[in-house]
């Protein structure tokens, strides 16, 4: 039955006869392991064409949709994050067959006459695997892909007269976005692997018609295709999805925070295998008084693609060959080393750890921080999920409402260039320059945030220590404050009369006594206070007593005769959030005398920030991390 049923199919379609003729084809010399790599390519064009169909199931390319959908696969999807390796572990693996390849057609010269179509042919295949890498970097939209891809984008725009419609081409308009998305997604789950397949078809097409490019050895008698070749290419197509698989599971694929627009990413980089061409930019960086980025993203690669296409043209001359593979040799070398290079420079930081000085240090430090920066985002967009799903407005509104996402990013744009946020788990940098005078008009300190209004940060502020006490940078940092009225009292005052042991114990008490009364009028959402009622209490009574001489300047209870900061709400949302709208209004830096470059936020004058972003701002310095409402 099966064979009657073979024969009619075979009647009608002539399968056994293309069978015969592609499996009973001689190779001179006999199958050879070198000959595997086209057909490994084959195979992992093969696999990326079936993972793609399973995972676009379950993509969504939207902007406010792919990265939930990403999140769906890797982190909930049932064996989505093997999937989603193996796709992402095999198009690593067809760019590293991509040179093996291409220099094993070059020494074994199928390149030349009468092959010449097919070595065109195979380079335009290269072209399209790697517009395949680029467009797929970006579907995920996080930090990373959107930054990345937006960098390289960029560069379409240098050619004169055509750049910036060559742009818009790409980025689908004017603007960096969703239409950015859709378009590299049709680009990538469509156009290209169209063109692959077509252009694929046409390789092995002028392939057969030419046949294997071998040579006939004394030692080694001719073989047919089946089955030694097909042995060897079996074998190493299960070795390389093998090797593939582990890597998937050893290393699962990274998921960075969701795209934001309006929040650089300064560790942006373009897949390990664009490495070269980020790290070639760098030597021409317009020092010879033109436009040299043009030279080396355009011209440069533009001429060696030409070069490529030109070898069967070139290897017509005696020499042409030998030309051919020095020069093919010298760009995979020069690619090798680039990517090298690159990776050596981001790592500087930490294999040079006592090279503090270097701007190669600083670059590498800064490199990582960002690094770890944005793990940390998607620490808190994955907590924000378990805790609260992913609304219909995408990943980003949820971070929109959450004090730490958007209170780190607030504090780093407006507040870092004063303030330091030394938290253990969230820290964030003060001023580049820690030795400026308080008086330069770049650089000053200012007190660092963290735990602000909490005992732990009064008691500090109301200590003698030099290296953690108001002597510290830590709380007037290099502001006027830090030899002002303050300081000088509790040094002079303060300290200075607790001349004993006991005296030192007995003021060390009643300043924790008053931090706990202070931090009370915060009444911040991650200290007890009433577990802690009896120090509260004893603290208001050294307040309104003037144990410690708080209220000879500052207004607390009844007391209004202090002519500064006002101690009634101390560090409450409503204390904080008039702080930084107006800092010169009454109960706080009255009329500026005493204000040391504090700007106004949000005034009718000035609106540096939002009363949204006050919120979340005032949010984020008292640790609540309550989401705010919509």
């Amino acid at each position: 039955m099966f064979r009657k049923l073979y024969s009619w199919f075979d009647s009608r379609t002539g399968i056994q006869a293309s069978l015969e003729e592609a499996l009973y084809e001689n190779i001179p010399g006999g199958a050879k392991w070198r000959y595997v790599s086209g057909s490994m390519l084959v195979f992992a064009f093969m696999t990326q064409l079936i993972t793609g169909l399973f995972l676009w199931m379950y993509y969504s390319p939207g902007s406010q949709n792919a990265w939930a959908s990403v999140y769906y696969i890797t982190f909930e999807m049932e064996g989505g994050n093997l999937l989603r390796g193996i796709h992402h572990v095999m198009a690593q693996a067809m760019v590293c067959l991509l040179p093996i390849h291409l220099l094993q057609v070059v020494i074994e010269k199928a390149y030349t006459k009468p092959r010449e179509f097919n070595w065109w042919l195979g380079l335009v295949l290269m072209k399209i695997t790697l517009a395949l890498g680029l467009t797929g970097y970006l579907l995920p939209w996080d930090q990373q892909g959107y930054w990345a891809t937006k960098v390289a984008t960029e560069l379409a725009a240098l050619p004169p007269l055509i750049g910036g419609l060559t742009q818009k081409l790409i980025v689908g308009g004017s603007d960096y976005g969703h239409f950015t998305l859709t378009r590299f997604f049709a680009l990538h789950a469509g156009v290209l692997p169209g063109l692959l397949i077509g252009f694929l078809v046409l390789h092995l097409a002028m392939f057969r018609k030419h046949g294997i490019t071998a040579h006939s050895s004394p030692h080694r008698p001719d073989q047919l295709f089946w089955p030694m070749q097909v042995l060897k290419d079996g074998i190493a197509c299960a070795l390389l999805f093998a090797v593939v698989v582990f890597a998937a599971i050893a290393e699962p694929v990274e998921l960075g925070p969701p795209a934001e627009p309006t929040e650089a990413f300064g560790a942006a980089r373009p897949e390990w295998y664009f490495l070269f061409l980020f790290q070639m930019l760098k030597y021409f960086d317009g020092s010879l008084g033109f436009n040299t980025e043009l030279v080396g993203a355009i011209v440069l690669p533009v001429v060696l693609i030409g070069f490529m296409f030109a070898m069967p043209l070139i290897a017509r001359k005696k020499f042409g060959h030998h030309l051919n593979v020095t020069v093919i040799v010298m760009i995979i070398s020069a690619v090798v080393y680039l990517t090298w290079e690159a990776k050596q420079e981001d790592n500087y930081y930490l294999n040079h750890p006592d090279d503090t000085q270097s701007e190669a240090y600083n670059r590498s430090k800064r490199f990582h921080e960002e690094v770890g920066r944005s793990e940390k985002e998607f620490e808190l967009i994955q907590q924000l999920i378990k805790d609260y799903g992913i609304p219909l407005g995408g990943p980003t509104a949820l971070q929109q409402r959450d004090p730490l996402t958007m209170g780190l990013r607030l504090f780093r744009r407006q507040c870092a260039s004063c303030h330091a946020y030394s938290h253990d788990e969230y820290a964030v940098a003060g001023p580049p320059n820690p030795d400026a005078r308080h008086d330069s008009p770049l650089n000053y300190g200012a007190p660092d945030l963290a735990h602000f209004g909490s005992v732990k940060w009064i008691q500090g502020l109301l200590s003698n220590d030099a290296a953690t006490g108001i002597r510290s940078e830590r709380y007037f940092g290099k502001t006027l404050h830090v030899s002002g009225e303050m300081a000088e009292h509790v040094h002079e005052t303060m300290w200075a009369s607790a001349e004993t042991a006991a005296d030192r114990q007995t003021l060390a008490t009643q300043i924790e006594q008053v931090a706990w009364a202070l931090s009370a009028e915060a009444q911040l959402p991650y200290l007890d206070y009433a577990a802690n009622q009896e120090k509260i209490e004893a603290g208001i009574a050294h307040l309104n007593d003037d144990t410690l001489g708080c209220i000879e300047c500052h207004n607390y209870g009844d007391n209004e005769d202090g002519y500064v900061i006002d101690l009634n709400g101390y560090a409450s949302a409503d204390w904080i959030t008039k702080m930084i709208s107006e800092p010169t209004q009454t109960g706080f830096y009255d009329g500026g005398s005493d204000n040391d470059r504090m700007p106004s936020f949000h005034t009718a004058a000035t609106k540096l920030l939002t009363p949204r972003e006050i919120e979340l701002l005032v949010r984020f310095l008292r640790e609540d991390r309550s989401l705010i409402d919509d």
